[in-house]
């Protein structure tokens, strides 16, 4: 059996989640009191007829998380079964939850009794900590829509050997803050910037006139070799920590050039030999 088990901040995605593991064949079981998990999954593999293949359940605030604290043990109780877990966990930061809290009319789980809802996702982030801290995937859903957040699960949940780590390579604009989430961030702020050459400004580090512009330095070329010769030397050292996925965020000031052009040399440079990686311009747009 392969379990896959959702859960993070209320309104961060965990219903496009799901139905994205449904559609993969997934039996999902939704609102899951965390104290009943191991007895679940021990019915699943030993009293039905035919057992579960794929199965995916969502544990969040709304079964009050009473045994989060104990989260530890449900899980060595768990992996005492002959099946793969994985925890996925999805977050996103204040100011977009309420913001969609506003603009779905919806109620958190915690601010039922009477908590103001800033309180209440801050409560829920607490609650949380300990499945945060062991998820084998965190997605930061601030700037996704909901179809890219379905291909980033897809991308880096359901694609390919399991025996293969993902590699997500991202850039981003410092301007817009550090992605959440990621295993390694290299600035690139340092290099000469396309976007004071006035005819360069309206492209991206995708096209070819800022590529052209880019390779003409030395210190670009650099850069490049540092950041390959690092991932290539450290990757598989992790991988042989049992690391199921790994963030590579590269950042420059706007997130339009500089880091879109080593994001993408990288990712093409890393595809040469590996299988599962996916590459996401987060600002570019």
């Amino acid at each position: 059996m392969k379990l896959v088990i959702v859960s993070g901040l209320s309104g961060s995605g965990k219903t496009v989640a799901l139905h994205t593991l449904e559609d993969a064949g997934y039996y999902c079981i939704d609102n899951l009191p965390l104290g009943m998990l191991p007895q679940l999954i021990d019915n699943m593999i030993n009293t039905t007829p035919e057992p579960y293949d794929l199965v995916a359940i969502a544990i969040d605030a709304r079964s009050g998380i009473d045994n989060s604290d104990h989260f530890d043990v449900i899980m060595e109780k768990i992996n005492q079964h002959p099946l793969q877990v994985k925890i996925l966990f999805l977050t996103s930061d204040t100011s977009r939850l309420l913001k969609r809290f506003s603009e779905t009319r919806r109620k958190h789980p915690l601010s039922r009794t009477g908590l103001p809802l800033a309180d209440a996702i801050q409560q829920e982030k607490k609650m949380l900590e300990d499945i945060h801290a062991n998820a084998d995937l965190s997605i930061d859903s601030s700037n996704l829509s909901v179809h890219e957040l379905r291909h980033m699960i897809i991308d880096q949940l359901l694609s390919q050997s399991s025996s293969e780590m993902g590699i997500l390579i991202q850039s981003f604009g410092f301007k817009n803050g550090v992605p959440a989430d990621t295993d390694f961030v290299f600035d690139v702020r340092c290099l000469p910037n396309p976007h004071w050459e006035k005819s360069l400004r309206p492209l991206t580090g995708c096209d070819r006139a800022v590529v052209k512009y880019l390779e003409q330095y030395e210190d670009v070329e650099k850069m490049f070799e540092s950041v390959r010769s690092f991932l290539r030397d450290w990757i598989p050292r992790f991988e042989k920590e049992n690391r199921s996925y790994m963030t590579i965020s590269i950042g420059c000031t706007g997130g339009k050039h500089r880091s879109v052009y080593l994001a993408e040399r990288i990712a093409a440079d890393l595809k040469k030999d590996r299988g599962n990686l996916s590459i996401r311009h987060r600002d570019m747009a």
